[in-house]
């Protein structure tokens, strides 16, 4: 999810707090675990300063590590540790319990998206994401700032949010359903089809739809259960060649292998230099694809530059690929 939610979310759990006695009876006690929530929905997401180094090791590792079995342990933990050096006296174990909640909570909601998590590391390394809960999802994030306001108003804070999550529970179960009916329509058309990647948009009814046959690949948009294709090209395999096995020894390109399992490729030969392209399918936009990884090579097969992320026009990848040559 993005900052802001995570953000209503950790006022979310700070606010359940207070229906534990313990809790509710010690107001710096209370305070803290609101301190405490608030800096655990965000922790997991600390791994973002990875963007000041490169693309490449943000895709790579971000959601990694920071929010895996042994993160959702330690966090709490060390934001707990921390917390009792500037606020000493308060209850340690309801202090870790709900800081330990808030951090939890936000690796869990994560699994939603598109994006998803190495959550289950390191009992397993793949990346889990279930593809029902757009990455800023309106409802989630209004809801929350509702809930704040009706809290204002005068009610009870914990039985509100209470009250929401409630709410939110059946959202969930919705969104579910919505996604496996276009699963189930995808596949009715594609009888064939080896996988389908579905992505959501914040309109609800609006999905990206990516379906891969042993031959062909088509991009579509689903509304409800009513397809409008875009696009189709033929499946094709990384081949074996000169050209792409050194473009594959790029940190960009693996990185953003990594991360995609439904791309596109192509080789091409600019003025005076290769160039290997890859573009990421599920997040067609305006016409455009701007999820993309490119690699440079001269003749020799040398890299010369190279670039993973998100580009919205041929200009401005010119621009970075001439800055990494540099």
């Amino acid at each position: 999810m993005d900052t802001g939610t995570h953000i209503v979310m950790g006022i979310a759990i700070g606010s359940i707090a207070t229906l534990d006695p313990v809790v509710a009876n010690d107001l710096l006690l209370a305070q803290t675990v609101m301190l405490g929530a608030l800096i655990g929905s965000q922790a997991p997401d600390f791994d973002t300063v990875l963007k000041l180094r490169n693309n490449a090791k943000y895709i790579r590792n971000h959601r990694g590590i920071t929010h895996s079995i042994p993160a959702v342990l330690l966090w709490p933990i060390l934001i707990t540790a921390v917390l009792s050096l500037f606020i000493p006296g308060v209850n340690l174990v309801h202090l870790w319990l709900w800081t330990f909640l808030a951090v939890f909570l936000h690796v869990f909601v994560d699994i939603f998206n598109a994006y998803g998590t190495q959550a289950l590391y390191p009992i397993k390394k793949k990346w889990i994401a279930l593809g029902v809960i757009y990455i800023f999802d309106p409802f989630i994030f209004l809801s929350h700032i509702g809930a704040i306001v009706i809290w204002q108003l005068g009610t009870h804070q914990g039985y509100t949010f209470l009250a929401l999550y409630g709410i939110l529970i059946f959202y969930y179960i919705w969104r579910f359903y919505a996604r496996n009916e276009v699963y189930k329509t995808a596949k009715q058309k594609h009888p064939d089809a080896t996988h389908v990647f579905i992505s959501p948009s914040y309109k609800w009814r609006r999905w990206h739809v990516v379906i891969r046959t042993k031959k062909m690949m088509y991009v579509a948009q689903a509304m409800d259960t009513e397809f409008n294709y875009y696009e189709s090209y033929p499946f094709e395999p990384i081949p074996n060649n000169p050209i792409i096995n050194a473009a594959l020894k790029d940190d960009n390109l693996s990185a953003f292998l990594s991360f995609s399992p439904s791309y596109r490729w192509e080789v091409v030969y600019v003025e005076d230099h290769h160039e290997v392209r890859f573009v990421d399918l599920r997040y067609r936009s305006k016409g455009h694809y701007p999820f993309v990884a490119i690699v440079k090579l001269d003749d020799e097969l040398n890299i010369l530059s190279s670039y993973t992320g998100w580009i919205f026009s041929e200009e401005t990848l010119r621009k970075k690929l001439e800055f990494a040559t540099d």
